[in-house]
C-alpha cells in the first residue's frame, strides 16, 4: 500500500492506492500517454485522388487553407480525449480509496427486539407520525443506522425473540442490509436477550470497533441469564453496548389465562376459565366476549381493578366440539396499546370412550361410580382371573396388586400387598382413623370434590417413592398418591372406601371420574393450549415419521416425530392445523407464553450487570463505493462522446 496523496477540493481527502503502487500507475500513465502523444505526432499520409476537374480542387485546396488552425485544434483535441481515457484508466488500475475506507472501522451486531410486547401500537415512524407499532419504528430506526455506516464499517442483522436468528451476513452494503430488514418480522414470544449477547459475542470476536446494538423497549427478564457474566464477557473484549429506545406507553388490558374442561359427569358440558390482567395503575372498564367453535357463547361487561388478576368461570357451556376463544376491549374510551394479548384459544377435549379394565371381586360403589360415565367402555375380571384380556385405557384395581407393572394408566384402591404381587410403593403398616388434614386442592384429581371431613377406619401406610405427588395426607402419611411407573401413570387410594363414608358421598365417583378423566387426557395428550416460545410435544396417532403443521398465518412445515409426539416450537399465538396422512388433520391452540409481554411500560435504562447501555456511536463520513469504478465509467463515457464526436466528423 502506497503513501497517501492530497487531493484538496475546498476540504483534504486523503487518497491511497490499494492496486498497484502509485510508482507503477504512473509510469503506465507515463509510457503509454507518451505513446499516444508520438502516434499524434506522425504525419498524415494523404491518400492519392485523381480528380477529373481541375477546377475542383482547386477549390477544395482553397478551402483546407481556411480551415486549417481548426483542423488543428481538432487533432490536438482529439489527443486531450484519449490522454484523458488512458489516465482514466491507469488510476483505476491504482484502485484509489479514500483513507477512512482503508482504516479499520465499527464492527456493529444489531438486535432487533421480536417480541410480543414491540407490536404495542405507540411507536412513531422515520416521518415522525404516530400510531405504528413499535416494531415498525423499530425497523425505522435500524434504516437510520444503515444510512450512517461509515466507508469502512461493517454491520450484521439479527431478529431477537426465543432466539437469536441474523438475517444478514457481517457485510458493508447497505442494500444486503435493506433487504435483511425485510426479512424481520414480529413474533408473540417474549426475548432472549440471552441468545442475543451470545451471538453477539462470537460475531465480535477479534473484530476491530465491537459495538452491540439493541433495538428495542428494553422488556427483558434479567432473570433469565446471568448478567454478571455477560457484563465480564463484554468489558474483556472491550464490546460496547449500545441501546435505540422505542415505545413510551403502558396502557394495556391482557388475557393471561384461558383453559376449557368438560364435565367428568357430562361431558356435553364444559368449564371455561379465564384471567384478566391490568398492569396499569388505573382500573379499566372492559367487554370479554366468549366464542365456541366461532360462535359467541357469552358477553360480559367486567370492571378490572388496577394491578388486578381478575378470574371469571363459565360454567355449563355447552354444544361446543372442537375450539373457543376469548375477547377482550375496552368500553371506557382509554386506549389498549397491545392488541397481541386480547385473544386466548383452547381446544376442547375431543369426547372419545375410554377402555377400563376393572379387577374386583365385587365392590357396588365402585360399579355404580362407573355407570355415571356413558363414555367409558367397563370390562371387569376378578381377582383370581388377573387382567382382562385386550388393550385397555385404564386398569382399576380394588383391593388387589398385578403381577408386574399394568400396560396402562392404573388406578389402585387400597393397594394391599400380596405374594407375587407388584404394589405401587412399598406398605409399612397400617394408619388408624385417619383423616385428609392436608390436600393439594390444584391437582385435577380434586376438583369439584370436598375431602377434608370423610371419615375412614384405616389406611396403609405407605412410602411414596421420589418423584410421586402426594394429593392428600393425614399428618401420619399419604392418603392420596399420584406418580408413575416404568413411564405408566398412576393413582392410589391408599384406604378401602368400603371402609369410610367416602362412597356415601358425591365427592367419591367424582374422585374415581376426575382420575379417569385425567387418564385418559393424558395418553391422548390432551394440553388445552400451548404456550408459545415453548417446545411443544403435540401427541400424533399413528406410526409417522414425520407430519405437517399449519400456522395460524397458513404457513406449513413439516416437522419430526418423536416418540409418538410431534416436537415444533411455535410463535405464533392461533390455532395450529395438525395434517396427518390421508388427508386427516386435527387442531391445537397457543397463547402467548410469558406474562411478563403484557407489561409493556418501556425500561428507563438497558443494563446487563453493571454496564448501562449507551447511544449508538456514529460513521465516519465518507465515500463508500470504489473509486476506480467511477474511473471506468468515466472512460465509457469519454470513448462514447468521442465515438459520437467522430461520426459527426467534429473531431476528424
Amino acid at each position: 500500500m502506497t503513501p497517501a496523496l492530497g487531493f484538496s477540493f475546498g476540504l483534504t481527502f486523503g487518497i491511497t492506492f490499494t492496486g498497484l503502487p502509485l510508482t507503477t500507475v504512473l509510469g503506465i500513465l507515463g509510457g503509454v500517454g507518451a505513446a499516444v502523444v508520438v502516434l499524434y505526432l506522425l504525419k498524415l499520409r494523404r491518400r492519392r485522388v485523381e480528380v477529373p476537374f481541375v477546377k475542383l480542387w482547386e477549390q477544395v485546396l482553397a478551402e483546407k487553407q481556411t480551415t486549417r488552425l481548426f483542423s488543428q485544434l481538432k487533432r490536438w483535441l482529439s489527443l486531450l480525449v484519449a490522454l484523458a481515457i488512458v489516465a482514466a484508466l491507469a488510476l483505476a488500475l491504482g484502485d484509489p480509496r479514500p483513507d477512512a475506507v482503508t482504516r479499520d472501522g465499527r464492527t456493529l451486531v444489531v438486535l432487533v427486539d421480536a417480541s410480543a410486547s414491540m407490536q404495542a401500537t405507540d411507536g412513531e415512524d422515520a416521518r415522525g407520525e404516530r400510531g405504528v407499532t413499535r416494531f415498525e419504528a423499530a425497523l425505522a430506526k435500524v434504516r437510520a443506522l444503515i444510512a450512517e455506516l461509515g466507508p469502512a464499517d461493517r454491520m450484521l442483522l439479527a431478529q431477537l425473540d426465543a432466539t437469536a436468528t441474523p438475517v444478514t451476513p457481517l457485510t458493508d452494503e447497505p442494500r444486503v442490509l435493506e433487504d435483511g430488514l425485510e426479512q424481520l418480522a414480529p413474533t408473540d414470544v417474549a426475548a432472549n436477550l440471552r441468545a442475543g449477547l451470545r451471538l453477539a459475542l462470537d460475531v465480535l470476536r477479534d473484530a476491530p470497533q465491537p459495538e452491540v446494538v439493541v433495538v428495542s423497549d428494553g422488556g427483558f427478564d434479567a432473570g433469565r441469564f446471568a448478567p454478571e457474566a455477560f457484563a465480564n464477557a463484554l468489558a474483556a473484549r472491550d464490546v460496547r453496548l449500545s441501546w435505540v429506545k422505542v415505545g413510551e406507553g403502558d396502557a394495556n388490558v391482557a388475557l393471561t389465562a384461558f383453559a376449557v374442561r368438560r364435565y367428568p359427569l357430562d361431558k356435553s358440558q364444559n368449564e371455561v376459565l379465564v384471567e384478566i390482567y391490568n398492569p396499569t395503575e388505573a382500573d379499566a372498564a372492559i367487554e370479554l366476549e366468549l366464542l365456541g367453535d366461532e360462535r359467541t357463547v357469552d358477553v360480559q361487561r367486567l370492571t378490572v381493578h388496577a394491578g388486578e388478576r381478575l378470574r371469571r368461570f363459565f360454567q355449563n357451556v355447552s354444544g361446543v366440539d372442537r375450539t373457543m376463544e376469548a375477547r377482550i376491549r375496552r368500553t371506557d374510551g382509554e386506549p389498549d396499546l397491545l392488541p397481541a394479548d386480547d385473544r386466548a384459544y383452547a381446544r376442547v377435549p375431543e369426547r372419545r370412550r375410554a377402555r377400563v379394565c376393572v379387577v374386583s371381586d365385587g365392590n357396588l360403589y365402585l360399579q355404580a361410580a362407573l355407570l355415571l360415565d356413558e363414555y367409558l367402555d367397563v370390562h371387569e375380571s376378578t381377582t383370581t382371573q388377573g387382567l382382562c384380556e385386550g388393550r385397555f385405557d385404564v386398569y382399576v384395581f380394588d383391593s388387589w396388586v398385578p403381577d408386574a407393572t399394568p400396560p396402562g394408566a392404573a388406578l389402585y384402591l387400597h393397594p394391599r400387598p400380596r405374594e407375587g404381587g407388584v404394589a405401587p410403593f412399598e406398605v409399612t403398616g397400617e394408619i388408624p382413623g385417619p383423616y385428609f388434614e392436608r390436600q393439594d386442592r390444584r391437582h385435577p384429581l380434586l376438583q369439584f370434590t370436598a375431602l377434608r371431613d370423610v371419615n375412614i377406619g384405616r389406611a396403609l401406610l405407605v412410602r411414596p417413592e421420589p418423584g410421586d405427588r402426594v394429593v392428600g395426607a393425614d399428618a401420619r402419611g399419604p392418603l392420596l398418591v399420584a406418580g408413575s411407573r416404568q413411564n405408566q401413570p398412576f393413582v392410589a387410594l391408599t384406604f378401602d372406601v368400603r371402609e369410610s363414608d367416602l362412597a356415601l358421598r358425591i365427592a367419591w365417583p367424582l374422585l374415581l371420574l376426575n382420575a379417569i378423566d385425567l387418564f385418559v387426557q393424558e395418553r391422548a395428550g390432551y394440553v388445552s393450549s400451548y404456550a408459545t416460545g415453548d417446545t411443544w410435544r403435540v401427541p400424533v396417532p399413528g406410526d409417522l415419521a414425520s407430519v405437517t403443521i399449519v400456522d395460524p398465518d397458513g404457513e406449513a412445515r413439516e416437522v419430526p416425530v418423536d416418540d409418538g409426539r410431534a416436537v415444533y416450537a411455535g410463535r405464533r399465538a392461533g390455532f395450529y392445523e395438525l395434517r396427518l396422512e390421508g388427508g386427516a388433520s386435527e387442531l391445537f391452540a397457543a397463547n402467548l407464553g410469558a406474562g411478563e409481554e403484557s407489561l409493556i411500560a418501556p425500561a428507563e435504562a438497558l443494563t446487563v450487570g453493571t454496564i448501562e447501555a449507551g447511544a449508538p456511536t456514529r460513521g465516519e463520513v465518507g465515500v463508500r463505493r470504489e473509486i476506480w469504478l467511477y474511473l471506468v465509467l468515466f472512460a465509457l463515457l469519454v470513448l462514447a462522446v468521442e465515438w459520437w464526436t467522430y461520426h459527426r466528423r467534429l473531431t476528424v
